[in-house]
């Protein structure tokens, strides 16, 4: 009777949703965004620096007519010295929030990744409380060896930071 009552509830579970990730490298780690947080990915643009503005913010480029804020996530996360350029051939993913779009360079081409949403682990809280901003790590997800932390580009940056990038 028990094997029957288990067989049924299978069938009436849903399927576990399929999440497709963009998956890159800052510094040594891997790391990955909702495909639906990210309007693009192109060879960077030509980037024009911006006086008064955080050290991680590279400067403004010309994307498809658009200007955007390009941010350096290793300098964010302090992956990188300040003083470490970036290479001479670098990607940007471009990240459409509602109030703003802003470049996200990266060194290597970024990957497409396809993985049960319920492979999202949690990110432990002694991660959480330690960064900069309000829980921006959405989780982690282990694949095969590798280790994958999943950001949420919509709560990365500080209301601040957000009004000094929005370009008038």
């Amino acid at each position: 009777m028990a094997e029957a009552e288990q067989s049924s509830d299978k069938k009436t579970s849903k399927p576990d949703p399929i999440i497709q990730l963009i998956v890159f490298r800052l510094g040594s780690e891997e790391y990955g965004l909702r495909i639906e947080q990210v309007k693009e990915v192109t060879l960077t643009p030509e980037i024009a620096r911006m006086p008064k503005t955080p050290p991680f913010v590279k400067g403004i480029a010309n994307l498809r007519g658009d200007i955007i804020a390009i941010i350096d996530l290793e300098q964010r996360f302090g992956l990188r010295s300040f003083e470490e350029e970036l290479p001479a051939l670098s990607y940007t993913l471009a990240i459409e929030a509602k109030d703003y779009t802003i470049g996200i360079v990266v060194r290597e081409v970024p990957t497409p990744l396809s993985i049960p949403a319920s492979s999202i682990e949690k990110a432990p809280e002694f991660i959480q409380d330690i960064n900069i901003n309000d829980k921006y790590i959405e989780g982690i997800v282990k694949v095969d060896s590798r280790i994958i932390i999943v950001l949420d580009m919509m709560k990365l940056l500080t209301p601040a930071e957000i009004m000094q990038l929005q370009t008038r």
